[in-house]
This record gives C-alpha cells, structure tokens and sequence, in this order.
C-alpha cells in the first residue's frame, strides 16, 4: 500500500471530513432541541399530544435511516416549493441536514425523557414551593439537572450520528468516506483510501468514547 497518494488528497479528503462534521454538529444541535420538544410533549399530560409525539418516536425508530434520507432527498425539495411557491433548488446537504435532525429526534427524545424522569419529585415540589410555574421549573431546574445525567447518553448518540453520515452517498454528498472512496477509484487505490478512511473514523470515535466515559465518571455523584 502506497498512502502518497492519499496524502496528495489531502486536500479533498479534509473537505470531506470537515463537511461530515459540519452535517453532524448541526444535526445534533437540531435533535437535541426537536428531541426535548418531543421529550416534554410525550410527558404532557395532554393525551393527544403525548401519544403524536409518542408515535412520532415509534415510528422514527422502526424505519432504517437509509430510507429517511431517501425520502427527505425528494420531499423536502417540493415541500419547501409548496410552502414558498417557488421552484428554488434545495442543495443535498440541507435535504440531508433535515432527515438526520428528524430522525435522530426520536433517539434524543428518549434519552431526554429518562433524564427528566431521573428528577426527583422533591426537587420538582421544591421549585413549585418557591412559586415557579411548571415551566419555570422545567427550564430552571429540572432540564439543567437532567441534562447534567443525560450528556454522556447524548454525546454516545452523537457517535453514532457521526459514523450514520456516512449513509448520505446515497444521494450524491461527498463526505469524507464518499470523497475517500472517490479518489481511491480515480488512483487505482481504493484499498488503501478505504483504509485510511476507516483509520480516521476509528481515531475520531474511539476518541470521542474515550472523553465521554471520563466525562462520565466525572459526572457521576
């Protein structure tokens, strides 16, 4: 195996890297505010609004993400042209930014909705002892405890998130893996791009599972 090649791709490659990246830290940020909209609805006491969001989680979870960022690809293209009225293209990168944000909201949702319930009731009777609304006491107590619990889970999700990206060639984005098997199929060395390739997602994620099982212990009371 020859790796000049790869480092003549450097370049490219880091293009592609930074573009994964920019589609997982936008995607989390996104789930993690859509998941906690649906964290605090299937807790509602509100029963049509519980069992939606609830629905909305099932159903999210019981479909492959492959078939989710096919679907947005082509929906959210004509979706965006019905609500605007205009025929303005909508780039692969949005259309994917959307499906991962949805769907990776039905993950967060679930580990947002054990963190609250991790609470207990007595901080919760206290913040009411001191006159808060429930939403007072939802922003200003409960959610920061909870997320306190619950951000080794989100950050392990976000991992995860980050290996998923890699489904967008099935669209035509060139992320990193996408842009490393392109190059290797233009250099006759597709073996050693592919390896490097899975080096990167290796150092990346074992990485990150490291700081996130310290932080972990850290955490822990």
């Amino acid at each position: 195996m020859d790796f000049t090649q790869v480092i003549q791709a450097f370049p490219s490659l880091g293009n592609g890297l930074l573009l994964t990246l920019e589609l997982t830290v936008l995607a989390v940020i996104g789930g993690v505010i859509i998941g906690t909209a649906l964290a605090l609805a299937r807790l509602s006491s509100i029963r049509v609004l519980s069992w939606l969001a609830g629905f909305y989680v099932n159903y999210f979870r019981s479909i492959p993400l492959l078939l989710v960022i096919t679907w947005f690809y082509f929906i959210v293209p004509f979706m965006v042209g019905w609500v605007t009225g205009t025929n303005q293209p909508i780039g692969a990168f949005t259309s994917c930014l959307i499906a991962f944000m949805m769907f990776e909201a039905a993950y967060f949702c679930e580990i947002v909705r054990a963190g609250i319930q991790s609470i207990s009731k007595g901080q919760v009777n206290a913040a009411y002892a001191l006159g808060m609304t429930y939403p007072q006491a939802m922003r200003l107590v409960v959610l920061p405890l909870a997320f306190r619990k619950m951000t080794p889970l989100l950050l392990q999700q976000s991992i995860i998130l980050f290996q998923d990206t890699s489904l967008v060639y099935a669209v035509g984005m060139m992320d990193f893996l996408n842009v490393a098997r392109s190059q290797g199929d233009i250099t006759g060395e597709l073996h050693t791009f592919l390896l490097f390739a899975g080096l990167v997602y290796f150092v990346i994620s074992f990485g990150a599972s490291t700081l996130v099982k310290r932080l972990q212990k850290r955490l822990t009371v």
